[in-house]
């Protein structure tokens, strides 16, 4: 299942809509989208427009991305969390290297800003 398809189910789903699929590979256009729905009597309920389905599928890649590039980074800071450890001393670099980490997502607000984020080289390595 696409995401296409994922949002355009739930979006029916939280108005209790009841709309037959078409089952589709995949929609990438317009002419798809109005091609993989049947709508009773040909009412198509006002926030079924491609542009709001785009929009919702943007918002749910964006999410996705970003869920990804957390994950990543938390992973990333699980490995130097012994240098943050009151028995050691934390270089600059290291320092630098974990805020880098935290500071990540920071301004992040599209899902190829997300794909082109360049990770921090750790110290060391």
């Amino acid at each position: 299942m696409t995401n296409y398809n994922l949002v355009i189910e739930n979006l029916i789903k939280s108005n209790n809509d009841q709309i037959n699929f078409i089952s589709l590979d995949k929609i990438e256009n317009e002419n798809d989208f109005n091609n993989y729905l049947q709508f009773p009597n040909n009412d198509k309920p006002n926030y079924l427009t491609w542009s709001n389905v785009s929009n919702h599928v943007d918002t749910y890649n964006f999410n996705i991305a970003m869920e990804d590039l957390r994950a990543k980074r938390n992973n990333l800071l699980a490995e130097t969390d012994f240098h943050a450890l009151s028995d050691n001393t934390m270089s600059a670099d290291m320092t630098t290297y974990r805020q880098s980490l935290r500071d990540i997502t920071n301004g992040l607000t599209t899902k190829a800003q997300v794909d082109a984020v360049t990770w921090p080289t750790k110290p060391g390595a």
